[in-house]
């Protein structure tokens, strides 16, 4: 279940909150004052922060703002305070929701469980973005790293480059020449055949039969190119 951590220098208020989330199945952990916010998330695998606005030693805004230096967890501000302007400058520092005192437990839950989700979505379009996948092979474009049918390939710097370049664009031809440049970033005269060894290695590793490839594709007189369709 998510970890979530809540800081309000409110001891009441924070142990009912953590009650009822663990009632709810999350994993709680909790704070006093806007430097222990910071210190905790700092240190803490957190899936979402609740922050009192006004707290000791740095406030909330200067907490969300200080944790917001090192990372995008969802944070919902807690504050006495209703006014526009005030709910202006929390999102402006980086808080993502928003909750007046007093509040029903019921529908800081429900805030709660709509940034869990939102971050969610975010988090997998994220992962879907950095994946190529065609047929049988994925490329993991943040982790360079491929697989064939789910099994880890080991690829060259230059392999994974070239094997990108190709995914990322199915269908279309590149000539050696293009290749070289596009891939080596400068101009390989006249050794046109790093191109086909490069190619040649990427068929042994991730062609079911490198002998009848059918996603490196080559165009005869031409070059070389990635299957469209598949």
């Amino acid at each position: 279940m998510p970890k979530i951590l809540v800081v309000d220098d409110e001891r009441v208020l924070v142990k009912g909150i953590k009650f009822n989330l663990e009632n709810e199945g999350y994993e709680v952990d909790v704070g006093y004052d806007g430097e222990e916010a910071v210190e905790k998330a700092r240190a803490g695998e957190y899936d979402l922060v609740i922050l009192d606005l006004m707290m000791p030693r740095i406030d909330g805004l200067q907490a969300c703002m200080k944790i917001r230096e090192f990372s995008n967890v969802p944070v919902i501000m807690l504050t006495a305070k209703s006014e526009d302007t005030d709910k202006i400058i929390g999102f402006e520092c980086g808080a993502d929701d928003y909750i007046t005192k007093p509040f029903n437990i019921l529908e800081l839950k429900a805030r709660i469980r709509a940034l869990l989700r939102r971050a969610g979505t975010a988090a997998q379009q994220k992962k879907d973005a950095d994946r190529l996948t065609r047929g049988s092979i994925t490329l993991d474009l943040a982790e360079r790293s491929a697989f064939r049918d789910g099994a880890r390939v080991e690829l060259t710097a230059k392999e994974f480059d070239l094997m990108a370049l190709l995914m990322r664009n199915p269908g279309r031809v590149y000539s050696r020449e293009n290749l070289l440049n596009l891939v080596w970033g400068y101009e390989y005269i006249g050794e046109f055949r790093t191109v086909d060894v490069h190619v040649r290695r990427l068929r042994e590793k991730l062609e079911p039969d490198p002998a009848n490839p059918e996603y490196i594709m080559t165009k005869w007189g031409v070059g070389y190119y990635f299957a469209s369709g598949q």
